[in-house]
């Protein structure tokens, strides 16, 4: 990983943002935010590659590494890194795709099989083949794309997915969707008679076609993806659950450090509305543990829970600038 990070950093491409040092997922998130309030952008295709850790194939892999990388010790140890196959009946079968989520390598790579099979021939297609601006930003194996005109959006989606298939990939039917987004997306959608602009999902954000407060010019508005948040308050929950005999200054600071992880998740400007509501649903879960400890627990009010949420829980605010303070592509 030590050896072969470095390498690859001198070819990875500028949009790749996924297990890259001095990138996070807050880069990639300004860099979409950039590109569909800068630039020209009226077209969004959300892409999902199908299973993508258990499809990487191994022999591709390695041919890519190979283009690089020349130590036979290195490939040598890669191969063996490569999962090994499962047992049946007693016998070991080779597997030939796949690489294990959770090892340190795997999404070095991941980016380096990404970088060959997609990144290098999206540059090429944006060169050659678009009649208009296009905008990918891409994390690990979730990407993002940005077009003019619609006419290259659908085209390239229809080439996207035979490139993917020759290096035995597929998009994700049911989760890859080409939309109309934009600052004249609301405008041509409403003429139409086509309703409000559709929304995406993208690291934990859901990105939705709003207007600023101020001067009413089109943004980008975010908010945390719903599913996630209730996950969330639902994981807290049981946890609560299990250790509501533990003393209130235990749970609180523990609820501390779970509050403000997420906070620094998901503290995108213009998210406080479900940031306070993932602090205030905190809040009744733990008025709720603490009720079931005891009959006595049974007459802790809100207002004395809300003397213990000053003291332990922080509020809710933003813990990232705005996109174009950090970047601007």
């Amino acid at each position: 990983m030590d050896i072969l990070q470095p390498i690859y950093e001198e070819d990875f491409l500028g949009f790749s943002y996924g297990f890259r040092p001095g990138r996070s997922q807050h880069n990639a998130l300004d860099a979409i935010f950039i590109a569909i309030t800068q630039r020209k952008v009226s077209w969004v295709l959300d892409a999902d590659i199908h299973s993508f850790y258990d499809s990487l194939d191994h022999n591709w892999l390695l041919k890519f590494v190979e283009h690089r990388v020349a130590d036979k010790r290195i490939l040598r140890l890669i191969r063996k890194f490569l999962r090994p196959g499962m047992s049946e009946d007693g016998k070991r079968t080779r597997s030939e795709v796949g690489t294990p989520q959770g090892a340190v390598i795997s999404p070095l790579l991941a980016n380096i099989y990404l970088h060959y099979a997609l990144d290098l021939w999206v540059k090429q297609w944006r060169n050659r083949r678009a009649r208009g601006d296009v905008y990918i930003v891409r994390y690990a194996d979730d990407f993002v794309m940005g077009f003019q005109h619609q006419t290259d959006a659908r085209t390239f989606q229809l080439e996207l997915k035979e490139r993917l298939s020759n290096f035995g990939l597929e998009l994700h039917q049911d989760k890859t969707r080409l939309i109309e987004f934009g600052r004249f997306a609301a405008a041509n959608r409403k003429e139409r008679g086509a309703g409000r602009p559709e929304t995406f999902d993208f690291l934990g954000l859901t990105h939705i076609c709003g207007q600023k407060r101020k001067d009413g010019k089109f943004t980008v508005r975010r908010k945390t993806i719903s599913k996630r948040l209730r996950e969330k308050v639902k994981e807290v929950r049981v946890i609560l659950k299990r250790n509501r005999h533990r003393s209130v200054a235990e749970q609180g600071r523990w609820l501390r450090r779970v509050v403000q992880g997420h906070f620094n998740d998901y503290g995108v400007p213009g998210n406080r509305q479900a940031l306070d509501a993932f602090r205030t649903q905190i809040g009744f879960a733990w008025l709720h543990a603490l009720r079931r400890r005891s009959q006595k627990g049974r007459k802790l009010t809100w207002q004395r829970l809300e003397v213990w949420m000053e003291r332990w829980i922080p509020r809710a605010k933003a813990t990232h600038p705005y996109p174009n303070q950090r970047l601007c592509v």
